[in-house]
């Protein structure tokens, strides 16, 4: 996250600041750490979420980290310290910090989307194709095996129908 604040300004801690004192920021984080994190302390999250986005809010990295046992964000001080974070509450950041960077995700999801549903959908045409040929195979059997000479329409008619269900259930 440090690195990503560093595109934004020279204070890249002030950065990381402002984006945690947004209540939006704050549910998010709240979110994400409720679904990763057993150990998530939620009533304590609950006093951040009320007073998040207030004037007089303020959050670190460490502030959170401490104040919910957060597992998402990690904050090191030192000669290689910054913040890090999960890789999805990396991207949440880049798209706060960053409009080009948000629509750049924007639009490779869509993409993907789009590359998933036309393989899904040629797996489906082509599974409907081949049912449709067992079916065909299917049903000329049952006509020509199945249904003896000597009755009469009629009764080849019914005798054909109640196969043919019988496959339809199958």
């Amino acid at each position: 996250m440090t690195d990503i604040a560093k595109y934004k300004s020279d204070s890249p801690n002030d950065v990381i600041k402002n984006w945690l004192r947004s209540r939006e920021t704050i549910e998010f984080l709240g979110l994400w750490e409720s679904m990763h994190n057993p150990d998530f302390k939620p009533v304590e999250f609950d006093g951040f979420r009320m007073s998040a986005g207030l004037n007089s809010f303020t959050m670190s990295p460490q502030k959170w980290i401490q104040g919910v046992n957060a597992i998402g964000i990690v904050s090191k001080s030192g000669r290689y310290g910054g913040t890090y974070a999960h890789s999805d509450i990396a991207f949440e950041f880049a798209s706060w910090v960053s409009a080009e960077f948000k629509l750049y995700i924007i639009k490779d999801y869509k993409r993907l989307k789009s590359d998933e549903n036309s393989r899904l959908s040629l797996g489906w045409n082509l599974n409907r194709e081949i049912s449709k040929l067992n079916y065909r195979i299917q049903t000329d059997a049952i006509m020509n095996n199945l249904i003896p000479p000597e009755l009469t329409s009629a009764q080849i008619g019914y005798k054909y129908a109640s196969e043919a269900d019988l496959l339809n259930v199958a």
